[in-house]
């Protein structure tokens, strides 16, 4: 993974700038496409989706579980091309960080408050109005399986502002490739689409409450029908 990233990003930066912005993202699902096969056949890693129905056409803001490296490639082929709303420490790392910045990823310095909502705001405002959608991890960071915080605002608060829809993803990725360590655990990775939530006009509070209490009632009950422990 880490070899055929490095050679990848090389490559993409190279040749990414000649290309348009939404040829750009199926080049990055081409590399993402290798990476979840190559877990496939070395590590019995497999993943299903349900709920593609519930993607709707528009831009919109989709607000994704984090608790593993796992989706940050499915992503790539899952919905339409998202930009990521990430933490600006990785548009450092030369090549990987170049091709995220060719991705119109938008980086914030996660420490900077009100100021780093406000740069989402403004900028995710602008990306949708040239037809891209957002993904945001509303937590900030990798949670453990079976782990959660507060739900960061920015993205249900840039929903409202838009006027578009709120997409909750949930998924159990964290179970089967945990957040640290290599080792990857055979099994099926579950991912589920969440129904759309009118974000226009609302409180982002309450916006932001409704999908986290969805995205966390979903895993839980995908633990459950697996059998997993609550802390694996």
């Amino acid at each position: 993974m880490f070899a055929w990233t490095l050679v990848f990003a090389i490559f993409f930066v190279c040749v990414a700038w000649a290309l348009p912005v939404r040829r750009r993202f199926d080049l990055a699902a081409w590399y993402a496409g290798i990476i979840l096969r190559a877990a496939r056949v070395l590590c019995g890693l497999d993943w299903r989706v349900e709920g593609l129905g519930n993607l709707p056409a528009a831009p919109h803001v989709a607000l994704w579980k984090h608790s593993s490296a796992w989706e940050t490639f499915a992503q790539f082929l899952i919905g339409p091309p998202k930009v990521i709303v990430l933490k600006r420490e990785l548009m450092l790392i030369p090549f990987f960080g170049w091709g995220l910045w060719q991705l119109r990823s938008i980086a914030v310095d996660r420490g900077a408050g009100a100021s780093a909502v406000n740069q989402v705001v403004h900028k995710g405002t602008a990306r949708l109005r040239e037809g891209l959608s957002l993904l945001v991890f509303p937590e900030g960071t990798r949670m453990a399986a079976g782990e959660t915080r507060r739900y960061g605002v920015s993205g249900a608060l840039l929903a409202s502002r838009a006027g578009c829809v709120v997409v909750p993803v949930a998924h159990d990725a964290g179970y089967l490739w945990p957040r640290r360590g290599l080792l990857k655990r055979p099994g099926t990775i579950t991912l589920v689409i969440g129904p759309p939530i009118a974000a226009a006009g609302r409180d982002p509070r309450e916006v932001n409450d409704e999908a986290q209490v969805w995205i966390e009632t979903t895993i839980a009950q995908l633990r459950a029908d697996k059998g997993r422990p609550v802390h694996p």
